[in-house]
């Protein structure tokens, strides 16, 4: 009797012990598992995107249809896009401050920037890019790269994308069709260096002010004219306050989606390829509705009244050889600007 007690004493231990363990590995295996499920939980968050763009404006349209949804999409919804189109988060100075500091995640300035990172602004160079082919094919290759290297070291941020705003003009009250015209002429340019040194190059008094301010001083005649490519001519409606426009196509200028550095780096893996898909749709999608757009653009404006002065060889030329001591000036204070420019030069041969 005491063997078989022993005997039933020692099974029940063995029972107990493996139970136990088998209890202690699936323990193991569900805190595994948990975690794991936990680990790769994104954290949700809220994109705000700001620029200064009317709602109808190509960059808002394809905020609106590519960049959102694909975003909102490709993160399983955990990435959520608010657009602040017309300034609403401040002019292009305040919101990419804004982007810098973090208090914005996203915006799409123009080159503001390239008071501190030069190399930001050698696109925009006058007279420099052929056609929208030639500028997206430098703004995505390896110049483009270069341009941007700097950004995230210098401001705190980081480029997502490169878009088109356009070809600049001129958009007056009166008609600008020789260089005389210029003179006198009170031309209200971006409050960057090269934009100002420009208008003075072609003869014009320069009155720097952001887009924000343009079309009440352009209604209160405080200036005459303005430079913009014109999808900012029909998007602002400047066409109510101007009367011509000159297709001087004096210059190149683009727009780059940027986010905060720091925050980027606060998201997931999933997440980071998610915007990164959904900039580089957003962008081609952008480069197209601005090119498409220019002879609709054009059509609408002359239906609205404004009169287009394509300048002729010897007006071109004209202009051309006024802005050639620009350049002899930017190489002289910036020794690498040479080769980028032919550079940029060679592409569009």
């Amino acid at each position: 009797m005491k063997k078989w007690s022993m005997i039933l004493a020692i099974v029940f231990m063995i029972t107990t012990i493996l139970a136990a363990c088998g209890s202690k590995s699936d323990q193991a295996s569900g805190n595994k598992d948990s975690k794991g499920s936990e680990g790769s939980k994104d954290q949700s968050f809220t994109i705000k995107v700001a620029n200064y763009y009317a709602i109808d404006h190509p960059q808002n349209v394809a905020l609106k249809e590519k960049f959102k949804p694909l975003v909102e999409e490709k993160s399983g919804g955990t990435l959520k896009v608010e657009i602040y189109e017309n300034n609403k988060l401040g002019g292009e100075k305040e919101f990419y401050t804004g982007v810098r500091n973090g208090t914005i995640e996203m915006g799409i300035p123009g080159m503001i920037m390239q008071a501190d990172v030069p190399k930001m602004g050698v696109i925009e160079r006058p007279f420099l890019v052929k056609d929208f082919k030639h500028a997206k094919a430098v703004l995505d290759g390896p110049i483009g790269k270069e341009m941007t290297d700097e950004l995230a070291e210098v401001h705190g941020v980081h480029t997502l994308a490169w878009t088109a705003n356009g070809f600049r003009m001129v958009s007056s009250n009166r008609e600008v069709a020789s260089m005389d015209d210029f003179k006198g002429l009170r031309l209200r340019m971006p409050n960057t260096p090269v934009f100002v040194e420009l208008g003075k190059a072609l003869g014009a008094n320069v009155s720097p002010m952001p887009l924000s301010e343009v079309f009440t001083a352009m209604e209160q005649k405080v200036v005459d004219a303005q430079d913009n490519p014109i999808g900012v001519v029909k998007s602002s409606g400047f066409y109510e306050v101007q009367t011509h426009i000159l297709e001087s196509r004096h210059g190149f200028t683009p727009n780059v989606l940027i986010v905060n550095q720091a925050f980027w780096n606060k998201l997931s893996d999933n997440q980071k390829k998610a915007v990164e898909e959904a900039a580089k749709e957003y962008a081609d999608y952008e480069w197209k509705l601005s090119e498409e757009n220019y002879e609709s653009d054009k059509k609408f404006l002359a239906e609205k009244g404004m009169k287009f002065v394509t300048p002729n060889e010897k007006f071109l030329n004209e202009m051309e050889k006024s802005v050639q001591p620009m350049y002899e000036s930017y190489y002289k204070e910036y020794p690498w600007a040479k080769e980028m420019v032919e550079k940029i030069k060679q592409q569009g041969n």
